[in-house]
């Protein structure tokens, strides 16, 4: 039987394969673009700030990550929509550059598209809401500059005060009352693998090990590394020892060719054994001899090759993931040697102290090195819930990823949306200085702003309209660090409140979301081809299908 398909189309449908999707105009297209992305911005937008809301999200894995992360939010949800998803790659972007400022980015874009939407609505052009919004992240850039605090650009990464000042913000919005305990582990760990020169700074050197039991006031930085088993044998402490590291395992090798020994007699087979032990214990000895006190293997470790290893008092440690191995040997300095064999000075490691400790019913493995040489520290982490952990994690990768933007530009600016109050004042005037239909783009890209102090104070249950009419009220007077205390409900002077934002996180997260809003205001017309393999849409149950 020939169905339809087999007549030729018409207009765009004789050109493309049939059950192909086209969507074009100002309603099919920019309209239901800007609604998607309205939508994935509503989401985050109530987890922005310190008293943002978690989300419970359960991947296809059936992983459940309770957070008010954005990164961690988008990234589960597996969005599907084009237009959506130009927003969460502007986020990805965002959290790979900077670390932090996920949410704003995202957030920021919905608000600039719903009001993109007022505008066509009101008889604008997209393409003149792109030249307006272009001007205006342009004017907004320019700003931010001036907004600078005065001798924020000279900093010294190894103050702990001034790196906790900058973390801060950036801990507190993810973990809001424990920044002051959080906020100074995190300084000391990175402050501890930072190297001679902080551009070099690598985010990798910061690990964190989630323990469940006790609390945050129990969680330390270790400088070193903790791993999260126990030693193999018997021996599970070492003072000052040389280390050596076996990526293939310690454990009789197996010869590459297959072959076949007879054995006649009793005598003949305990030799054959004897050999065979032999063996094993001369290469153990090998090791001890090279002056080694400790032996990490990186695959399985043999039951005759851990006897002599007792014997020759050497503690065994086993580490299977390949990645931490390699953190073992920068911590360590040493060299990962492949096959089992007697180890050359300088390819063992050094550590002060490596001991097997119990932390609540947990036994893990401390390697410590003390000053120098060590390019690795490790925060141990303590709370109730595996949820728990994995959030208190997020907000030290934060912080972590804070202090590796702070040594590359120090700059900061004021936060609690003193600065996204400030911009809209300044573009509104900005705004009525133009001539032309872009005026009008960026009015709303200034009115775009309020979207921060008011969601902050939306979240914080205060009343939004209040605070944002007494903060223009205070801007206007030429109070331009005055944004919102959230603990008292009042706008405060954020240098007295010590709440900072770091200047390169804003300048991205405002650059990307302008760049994503006006990707998705180009497009008008959404072509989806015929999806490849399974049933076509046309397809009639029982068959009637056409032939290609």
């Amino acid at each position: 039987m020939v169905g339809l398909g087999a007549m030729p189309g018409y207009g765009i449908q004789s050109m493309l394969k049939e059950g192909h999707r086209h969507l074009s105009g100002l309603e099919e297209a920019v309209l239901k673009n800007i609604d998607a992305c309205r939508e994935l911005s509503a989401i985050t937008r109530t987890s922005l700030g310190p008293n943002g809301m978690n989300k419970m999200v359960i991947n296809h894995l059936d992983k459940l990550f309770v957070t008010n992360d954005a990164a961690t939010i988008v990234n589960e949800l597996e969005v599907q929509h084009p237009a959506a998803k130009i927003l969460v790659l502007a986020g990805r972007a965002q959290q790979e550059e900077i670390g932090d400022g996920a949410n704003l980015t995202i957030s920021f874009a919905g608000e600039l598209l719903e009001k993109a939407e007022e505008l066509i609505r009101m008889g604008l052009h997209p393409s003149e809401i792109i030249i307006g919004y272009t001007k205006a992240i342009s004017k907004t850039i320019e700003v931010l500059e001036d907004l600078v605090e005065k001798g924020s650009e000279n900093m010294d990464v190894r103050n702990k005060e001034e790196v906790v000042l900058r973390m801060r913000s950036a801990v507190a919005s993810k973990q809001f009352g424990q920044e002051d305990i959080l906020c100074p582990l995190v300084a000391d760990a990175c402050m501890q693998v930072c190297p001679k020169n902080p551009a070099n700074f690598n985010v990798d050197n910061v690990r964190v090990a989630k323990l469940v039991g006790g609390g945050l006031h129990n969680s330390t930085v270790v400088r070193g590394m903790v791993l999260k088993n126990d030693a193999v044998g018997s021996i599970k402490r070492a003072e000052k020892a040389k280390i050596a590291v076996f990526a293939g395992g310690v454990d009789t090798s197996a010869t590459e060719t297959k072959g076949t020994v007879l054995i006649h007699s009793a005598e003949q087979l305990e030799n054959y054994a004897k050999t065979e032990e032999a063996k094993v214990e001369e290469l153990i000895k090998a090791v001890a001899d090279a002056g080694a006190k400790v032996i990490v293997s990186g695959a399985a470790v043999g039951d005759m090759a851990l006897h002599f290893c007792e014997r020759y008092k050497l503690m065994v440690l086993k580490i299977s993931s390949k990645f931490e191995l390699r953190r073992f040997c920068r911590t360590t300095g040493a060299v990962a040697i492949l096959k089992l064999s007697q180890p050359n000075a300088d390819e063992l490691g050094y550590a002060d102290s490596v001991s097997v400790e119990e932390i609540g019913g947990t036994r893990v493995t401390v390697v410590k090195n003390g000053e120098g040489g060590n390019s690795v520290a490790t925060v141990v982490l303590r709370g109730s819930t595996d949820s728990i952990l994995d959030d208190l994690e997020r907000a030290v990768d934060d912080g972590v990823n804070t202090y590796k933007s702070m040594c590359r530009d120090s700059r900061i600016i004021p936060g609690a949306a003193a600065t996204e109050i400030e911009l809209a004042k300044r573009l509104k005037e900005f705004s009525l200085k133009e001539t032309g239909l872009d005026q009008y783009a960026i009015a709303k890209f200034a009115e775009s702003f309020e979207m921060v102090p008011r969601t902050l104070s939306e979240n914080a249950g205060l009343s939004a309209m209040e605070i944002i009419s007494s903060l223009y009220a205070e801007h206007a007077a030429g109070n331009t660090k005055v944004g919102i205390d959230l603990e008292e409900g009042l706008c405060k002077d954020v240098s007295a409140l010590k709440i900072w934002d770091l200047y390169v996180t804003k300048f991205f997260a405002l650059k990307y979301s302008a760049d994503a809003v006006c990707t998705v205001l180009r497009v008008d017309q959404i072509i989806m081809a015929k999806p490849a393999g399974g049933p076509r849409r046309d397809a009639q149950p029982g068959g009637g299908m056409d032939e290609d």
